[in-house]
């Protein structure tokens, strides 16, 4: 088995940390993120706070499941890919 594979399965490798390139720009939007959430939170009373929780746990959620969605897609277009690659069609025209 390939040592990338089995790195993968064992969740050594984890893909968002494969992107170098969003760094800043992620931690820049994290910065705002979490400057407005605390200018909001300074406002809201008890219920309120309760319920902007809520809302965030519920946001996360689904977040989640949509970034998985992602992942699963973007998997699927990389097989494709690949088995398009080194499986060649009997319909293909060699040059």
């Amino acid at each position: 088995m390939s040592y990338f594979i089995e790195e993968f399965y064992y969740g050594n490798i984890e893909p968002q940390e494969c992107t170098t390139e969003l760094k800043p720009k992620v931690m820049k939007c994290l910065n705002e993120l979490a400057q407005k959430e605390k200018h909001l939170f300074d406002t809201l009373n008890d219920e309120d706070k309760e319920l902007f929780n809520d809302y965030v746990d519920t946001y996360i959620s689904f977040l989640s499941i949509c970034n998985a969605d992602s992942f699963i897609a973007g998997f699927k277009i990389g097989a494709r890919f690949t088995y398009d690659t080194f499986v060649e069609r009997k319909d293909n025209c060699n040059d």
